[in-house]
């Protein structure tokens, strides 16, 4: 009996882990398990992947990462690192932190921490399509790009030849089905697939939009990030050298909404000259390359970060204020300990997807996620305030603190990503 092609359903594709979402975290999840031998999918909604030709042009992007040393150290084991160097990535090896409202100030330098650089603020198009360059053409990994998940359906005993499926399925929106004993959700803040498996999220308006743009100043950044607390809206000049040239940054305010729109609204002479006078002119002019673009703060966490073959990374999981640029690192870890997990249990015959295994991922990470998050939402309390005596009391506190080494190294230890039990590959 013949079957109408018009109507016959795809071919069940099987794979031994399913990500979806090809952002940085997803990607280089994707990598981290295809170059441990696993079969992979990585489904993204983009139409196309993102090339290193493409990921820079004469000015930097408006949306950077600060990535901290353990970072780099992931991003170096999965290959990545050396066509971002290549690219364009901008070391820091000190920062400047200080209260706009009084006179507490504090410094941090890579000498004082004991280690060759701070990090690297680097554009996140540098840092996706060098990480694209990895799994586009590995054996292990098929891409579906242009594709979004349409129905997630979990293991209920089907069977496929004969074989039980333990897994769960994937639905896409052209009918595709793909089959894995492991799912990943790294498709951002607003994730569908964690929708589908019913996880909760813990939402936290900050009631602050951020405002990022690229400026160039007067007087060179020398390789050092700098942080103004102005009525405790934070406002990052974070250093960005274009070919040689050190007189570039990125900018990050976390203000009001209403604040945002008046800074949207502004010409690029109007805009450099308000960021200026903000800053207090500390690099002297700042003439703003692009208009001011804008997204609202909601820091986010999910109620559990897995289920039996199922998974959440990075945004999907967890998302921070940029106060501490610390959320892309914060997704990074997520990658590096779900693939140490899976790997291992992979590589000794144990069910990956099942929920012990995953449970291991989960404890490790979502303590220090928590403890990130609770701090940023400190810092907005504390900077926030207007009380005369807590405002005396935070800038005794940061001007105490920069004369005390040995605390400030401990904390400094903390900003580069040295926090406990790191994965193999970010050591």
């Amino acid at each position: 009996m013949q079957t109408d092609s018009s109507t016959a359903k795809p071919p069940v594709e099987r794979f031994e882990a399913i990500v979806v979402g090809g952002g940085m975290v997803g990607t280089a999840l994707c990598a981290l398990l295809a170059q441990a031998g696993m079969k992979v999918a990585l489904v993204e909604a983009r139409p196309a992947p993102l090339g290193l030709d493409k990921a820079t042009g004469p000015l930097p992007a408006p949306r950077v990462s600060a990535l901290t040393p353990v970072s780099q150290r992931l991003l170096a084991h999965v290959g990545a690192w050396p066509a971002m160097q290549a690219t364009r990535v901008t070391p820091y090896r000190s920062m400047q932190v200080w209260d706009a409202e009084g006179s507490g100030a504090i410094a941090f330098s890579a000498d004082e921490a004991g280690v060759a650089v701070l990090g690297h603020i680097v554009e996140n198009t540098v840092t996706l399509a060098a990480l694209n360059r990895q799994v586009l053409d590995h054996p292990n990994v098929t891409t579906f790009f242009g594709a979004s998940p349409q129905a997630l359906q979990r293991d209920n005993g089907r069977t496929a030849n004969g074989n039980r499926a333990s897994g769960d399925w994937l639905i896409l929106d052209d009918g595709r089905q793909l089959h894995a004993p492991l799912i990943v959700a790294a498709d951002g803040a607003h994730s569908v697939l964690r929708e589908m498996a019913g996880i909760e999220v813990a939402s936290d308006d900050m009631q602050q939009h951020a405002v990022v743009t690229t400026v160039q100043c007067t007087k060179p950044h020398g390789g050092t990030a700098r942080q103004a607390f102005i009525d405790g809206r934070p406002l990052a000049f974070l250093p960005l050298t274009v070919e040689g040239n050190e007189h570039y940054c990125s900018i990050v305010w976390s203000t009001t909404p209403e604040h945002a729109d008046e800074l949207s609204a502004l010409s690029r002479d109007a805009l450099g000259e308000a960021l200026g006078d903000a800053f207090g002119h500390r690099l002297g002019g700042v003439t703003a390359c692009d208009k001011a673009h804008r997204f609202p703060l909601v820091q986010r966490h999910a109620r559990h970060y897995v289920q039996p073959h199922f998974a959440l990374v990075g945004d999907a999981a967890h998302s921070i204020h940029p106060l501490a640029g610390q959320g892309v690192n914060l997704g990074l870890m997520d990658a590096a300990v779900l693939a140490e997990e899976v790997v291992h249990a992979w590589q000794r015959g144990a069910p990956w997807g099942e929920l012990s295994t995953l449970r291991r991922y989960e404890r490790r990470r979502r303590f220090d996620n928590s403890a990130m998050l609770g701090l940023m939402k400190g810092f907005k309390v504390l900077f926030g305030s207007h009380d005369p005596a807590l405002t005396m009391m935070r800038n005794l506190g940061m001007s105490g603190m920069n004369q005390l080494v040995p605390l400030k190294r401990v904390l400094m230890r903390q900003a580069t990503g040295e926090r406990g039990r790191l994965p193999l590959t970010c050591r």
